[in-house]
């Protein structure tokens, strides 16, 4: 029953957002947050996340180029940062295009214009062609950005892109490292830890490799020690490079054997409904990351 409802609600804010993205965004923040949005005097990184979302992505194509993860390469490379681009096999723009046999053995296949359009393929011999395929055209016929009302993935053109697979020398798929940067400077970073468990668990922590208290996982771990990756202090070199363009961006990066790889660029965490950020140990943490964020005055021009 609770599926049904779920399901249900999930096709009629689908329609909202045709009709009102603020509407939407509303009632989805008042969904996961049982509180009313201020959009009129955003405070908490959510609410300014929100705020962006519904005022400067749709504004500014930069945005709607850098959130396609196939376009982004090209951003990457004009900002002097092409030696972290993961390897690019090929891409498509339909799923009959895809020479399997050509691929190699590992390989992840991704689609270019939402979040979790993901498959890792670490050995093609256990790969189910038929059902991938069957995926794939299901988020291919997805609009992912009526989802959450993400604007700024609305007008990018579906691609299917595969690159290569990442694997450290343990071969085991490196951890995530995701740098928040607020209005052209890096501030802090999430590390996804224990990745290849399959219960990922993120960490915040600062430039000088210091933990900070946002998040579930300190609260249940506060006094975890971990260990500063050897390539770490370069992430706020690439993300200083990628981030002066954005009012905000979360440039994710994988650190593998000391190496440096670009991910993605992020513009909507958790889809600005992230309520994870504060914890009973840190219960306005929501408030204080939204300190960070100074947004714009409107109306908006973009710099990029």
């Amino acid at each position: 029953m609770k599926n049904l409802i779920k399901k249900t609600l999930k096709i009629i804010l689908t329609q909202i957002t045709k009709i009102s993205p603020k509407l939407s965004s509303k009632l989805h923040y008042y969904y996961v947050f049982h509180k009313k949005l201020n959009i009129k005097k955003p405070s908490t990184f959510n609410e300014k996340i929100q705020w962006l979302k519904l005022n400067i992505y749709p504004r500014d194509k930069l945005y709607t180029i850098c959130a396609d993860k196939y376009k982004v390469r090209d951003y990457v490379v004009n900002k002097d940062c092409r030696e972290i681009l993961n390897e690019l096999i090929a891409s498509y723009d339909s799923i009959n295009e895809i020479d399997w046999d050509t691929l190699p053995n590992g390989f992840v296949i991704k689609c270019n214009h939402g979040a979790g359009y993901n498959i890792i393929c670490q050995n093609k011999k256990n790969l189910d062609i038929n059902m991938t395929k069957e995926l794939i055209k299901r988020w291919l016929n997805e609009d992912y950005w009526l989802k959450m009302a993400e604007t700024h993935y609305k007008k990018i053109p579906k691609k299917i892109i595969i690159e290569k697979l990442i694997k450290n020398e343990k071969n085991q798929l490196p951890e995530d490292y995701k740098v928040y940067c607020f209005n052209g400077k890096p501030e802090f970073v999430m590390i996804c830890c224990e990745r290849n468990t399959g219960h990922p668990k993120y960490y915040f922590v600062d430039k000088n490799f210091n933990l900070l208290p946002f998040g579930s996982a300190y609260e249940k771990n506060p006094n975890i020690k971990l260990d500063k990756p050897l390539g770490f202090d370069e992430l706020f070199i690439y993300a200083k490079k990628l981030c002066q363009d954005f009012v905000f961006v979360r440039a994710d990066f994988y650190i593998n054997d000391g190496n440096i790889i670009f991910g993605e660029l992020t513009f909507t965490p958790a889809a600005g409904l992230d309520n994870k950020i504060s914890n009973v140990l840190l219960p306005n943490g929501d408030a204080i990351m939204g300190e960070y964020l100074k947004l714009p005055n409107l109306p908006y021009h973009n710099k990029g």
